[in-house]
């Protein structure tokens, strides 16, 4: 090692070659050509299969590598990691290969199976906080007061080396020309790990990584040149929900990774099925991020005929979560057109509205009497891709029949159209809000609480979709003079919100 700024300069090409240790408990993954997606995109696409380790993650590489870096002493000690999943299961593992003690704190909001699955690894699980930051930082307060090595999901050059053998496979398991490699980015350690390596023998490779849209602290941190601390994050895909990345990770991102792209959840869900057409596997959302930015590349730079290797670096997935996956799928390969339309109502517009869809398959028709001369239809339709999407749209519009393109809009693809139909003209002074309730005991309790008793609840909605925070659509009336005091109750609920007052889907159909 050499000093780098006052700190130690690590070697990563050295620890990365020095890091064979890891397969004590890793495999070396196959890296799988996947037929399906390399039609569909018209290049060569190659999966790297780190769903495929004994804990269905790669995250047991970098743990493993760091608890055998332990001295005696400090493996007589034991270790503690703070996780909600993957990195609670590499460590776990490890600890059980190595037969040292381990402590895993895990968010009280944690799924059952994930605390299970820990456990069922010889690990002791101490549930506090209700987020991964307040567990870190029990973690280490537990760490400094027993005497624990804390084992960071991220931010330790032993985890980033361990990471970084997976670029080391890939390139001794295709040594052809490879145009890019994609990989998912949460606190930035599996990235750090594969461009450490890849840069130095094959500077030529594009090194891009992937992040939900609601969850984006590196790239953000990337455009600002300073780490970036978001205020939330979004949950869908959890293996990434990272607040802030880390201090060593941010240092070599910002030398060796060529570009950041951002995906939506619609987008992840594509990219889950495309993993499943080709492989039968089913990945979880962070494990098809990479997948989904691949995806987003090759249609933005118009790639042909290029080798692309993706990471699929998970498959921890909840088997309830697969019922809002399947269902936004279509919509992430815009296979789905979701749509409203207002027609006159009188005798036979529904048939004509019928007849102008043609023989295009119906997912969903939503249809309610609104007054004597109009009605509202809220309609999904199967089409080949997005291209279709307007035309129809068009024709529609071409019979006098006004259409509103919801695609794109979330909260009519959540929660409108399960509640068309829902107006409310005595509803006075409504506003309405979505917000990501904790799935946990009390947790509506705690919003009900805190609301003023002089606001009533006039429209909700839930639907649990498998994930670890519930998608709730809340409709309040609260008089005007009120306002400050609603916006000073957002400010103290601390659940994720966002105000859907004025959102067209609400006023067609709910307002």
């Amino acid at each position: 090692m050499q000093m780098w700024g006052g700190r130690m300069k690590v070697d990563y090409l050295e620890k990365i070659l020095m890091a064979s240790r890891v397969y004590d408990v890793a495999i070396e993954s196959p890296l799988q050509f996947a037929p399906g997606l390399s039609g569909k995109l018209n290049n060569t696409v190659l999966l790297k299969r780190e769903d495929m380790q004994p804990v269905f993650s790669f995250k047991l590489r970098g743990a493993y590598n760091k608890m055998s870096s332990l001295t005696p002493r400090e493996k007589a000690r034991g270790v503690i990691a703070a996780s909600a999943g993957n990195h609670a299961q590499g460590v776990a593992l490890s600890a059980q290969k190595m037969g040292l003690k381990a402590l895993i704190v895990m968010p009280v909001t944690t799924p059952s199976i994930k605390i299970e699955a820990v456990r069922q690894r010889g690990a002791e699980v101490v549930l506090a906080g209700v987020s991964y930051s307040e567990a870190q930082e029990h973690a280490e307060q537990l760490a400094r007061e027993q005497g624990y090595t804390f084992v960071h999901p991220y931010d330790d050059p032993e985890v980033i080396a361990g990471q970084g053998t997976i670029a080391m496979e890939i390139l001794r398991q295709h040594s052809q020309p490879i145009e890019a490699l994609f990989v998912a980015i949460g606190g930035g350690g599996l990235i750090a790990g594969v461009a450490a390596y890849v840069k130095r023998l094959r500077p030529d490779i594009r090194i891009i990584g992937v992040q939900p849209q609601d969850s984006d602290a590196m790239r953000q941190s990337l455009v600002a040149g300073r780490r970036i601390k978001l205020d939330q994050v979004g949950l869908f895909a959890d293996g990434v929900a990272v607040r802030q990345v880390g201090v060593e990770t941010f240092r070599l991102c910002r030398t060796l990774v060529d570009e950041i792209v951002t995906v939506d959840t619609d987008a992840i869900c594509a990219a889950l099925k495309d993993v499943f057409d080709d492989t039968r596997a089913i990945l979880e959302p962070a494990g098809a991020l990479a997948i989904a930015g691949m995806k987003q590349v090759v249609q933005r730079d118009r790639l042909k005929g290029k080798t692309l290797v993706a990471i699929a670096c998970g498959a921890n997935m909840n088997f309830d979560r697969l019922r809002f996956v399947s269902e936004r799928a279509e919509l992430g390969e815009k296979r789905e057109a979701v749509f409203a339309a207002t027609i006159p109502e009188r005798p036979g517009s529904f048939r004509r509205f019928c007849e102008l869809l043609g023989d295009r398959p119906i997912t969903e028709f939503n249809y309610r009497f609104a007054d004597a001369r109009q009605a509202h239809v809220f309609v999904g339709i199967s089409v080949a891709d997005g291209t279709q999407t307007k035309p129809l749209l068009r024709a529609l519009k071409r019979e006098g029949i006004t259409t509103l393109d919801l695609s794109d809009n979330e909260m009519a693809k959540l929660h409108v159209r399960h509640l068309v139909g829902g107006h409310a003209p005595q509803a006075q002074h409504e506003i309405l809000y979505r917000f990501e309730f904790p799935e946990r005991p009390g947790a509506l309790m705690q919003f009900l609480n805190r609301m003023s008793a002089d606001w009533n609840i006039s429209l909700f909605h839930y639907r649990n979709h498998g994930a670890d925070y519930g998608r709730v659509l809340v409709g309040l009336q609260v008089p005007p003079k009120d306002q400050k005091g609603f916006q000073e109750f957002l400010g103290q609920l601390g659940y994720p919100w966002v105000e859907e007052t004025h959102n067209p889907a609400y006023t067609l159909f709910l307002g």
